[in-house]
């Protein structure tokens, strides 16, 4: 039987040392950020309308002598190379960023950013909860990656996977000690601090055992069905999805972005977040709510509100249509 790591590994196309098992997603950021031997002028490229999970950790190295450089993207969230080049200098150190962004939805081309870092000898790390067990995901030319298993890979809160490149581990210093992680023969703590290999590497202490059973039966699922077809899927839901919205007024965040001629529909995912001209999008969330509809509510940094919508492989087109109702009737 695959254990959790094995399964981990499977996901991401790697071995299964490089796989920790760790959650939420801030906890494995923050063991890569804390545990880089960084010097003063380093310089982190990030996005600083990205989770705050992927900000706060990188953004607080300032105080190391750090340097945190602001992607500013034509289009929010719209990562693509040419923003990232951009922001680029000889003092890069790290590029951070999310797989997809959680409000806008847009997916970013890992495989290609990656490959033209490591060109230049960058590191790249990735947030990577809003698109793993949705969407493939290769860590060919990434060097970490975090993300908890609560959304995508439909586990438990709490549980998640942390990758680092068997080759950086040496490098990445863990910055949570405990017994599980350093050498401890018999549980007799030694002079000498001599850290585990493989993923116990960043591992301190006793394991959420129950919420990675639970994320490595997920996973199994997950694979089994494809993560193709899975992918496939969703696209599927949610060009469904915005052909009931459309006609309701409900207008795209990327709207502006998806009629130029920089999108050519390869970036899209399962979030699609909406806005209204006229509607309280709040009182229609919580209406969506009490009619048994899961849907969030956010505001970006300029406090427009907007609906996200984010269908999984399993919802079907009935229950599109169940919202629509709600929707129709709430907005009469």
């Amino acid at each position: 039987m695959l254990s959790a790591r094995d399964v981990g590994a499977r996901l991401l196309g790697c071995a299964s040392d490089e796989i920790s098992l760790l959650g939420p997603t801030a906890l494995g950021l923050s063991i890569v950020a804390n545990g880089i031997p960084w010097r003063p002028g380093d310089e982190i490229v990030y996005y600083p309308d990205d989770y705050p999970a992927n900000v706060y950790p990188w953004t607080s190295l300032a105080a190391q002598g750090v340097i945190p450089v602001p992607l500013r993207p034509e289009y929010p969230g719209v990562i693509t190379m040419d923003t990232i080049e951009a922001a680029l200098s000889s003092r890069t150190r790290l590029v951070t960023l999310a797989t997809c962004n959680f409000l806008c939805g847009f997916r970013m081309d890992i495989d290609n950013v990656g490959y033209r870092l490591r060109e230049r000898g960058i590191l790249f790390c990735l947030d990577a909860i809003q698109t793993l067990g949705a969407f493939p995901i290769s860590v060919q030319h990434v060097d970490f990656l975090s993300a908890d298993s609560h959304k995508w890979m439909l586990g438990p809160a709490a549980a998640g996977i942390l990758y680092v490149k068997r080759e950086l581990q040496d490098m990445l210093r863990p910055c949570l000690l405990g017994s599980w992680n350093v050498c401890s023969p018999q549980f007799v703590a030694q002079q000498d601090i001599r850290f585990e290999s493989g993923g116990r590497r960043y591992e301190p202490g006793m394991l959420n055992l129950p919420g990675i059973i639970g994320m490595a039966a997920s996973l199994k699922l997950l694979l089994d069905i494809g993560i193709d077809t899975i992918g496939t899927r969703i696209l599927e839901l949610r060009e469904a999805l915005l052909r009931r919205l459309e006609p309701l007024g409900f207008h795209q965040y990327l709207e502006a972005f998806d009629r130029s001629d920089a999108a050519d529909g390869t970036n899209r995912s399962g979030i699609v977040s909406v806005t209204h001209e006229t509607q309280d999008l709040k009182r229609l969330a919580r209406e969506l709510e009490a009619n048994g509809v899961t849907v969030s509510c956010r505001e970006n940094r300029a406090g427009q509100v907007f609906l996200r919508f984010s269908p999984h492989f399993y919802n079907t087109e009935s229950e599109l249509d169940h919202m629509v109702e709600v929707l129709f009737r709430a907005m009469s």
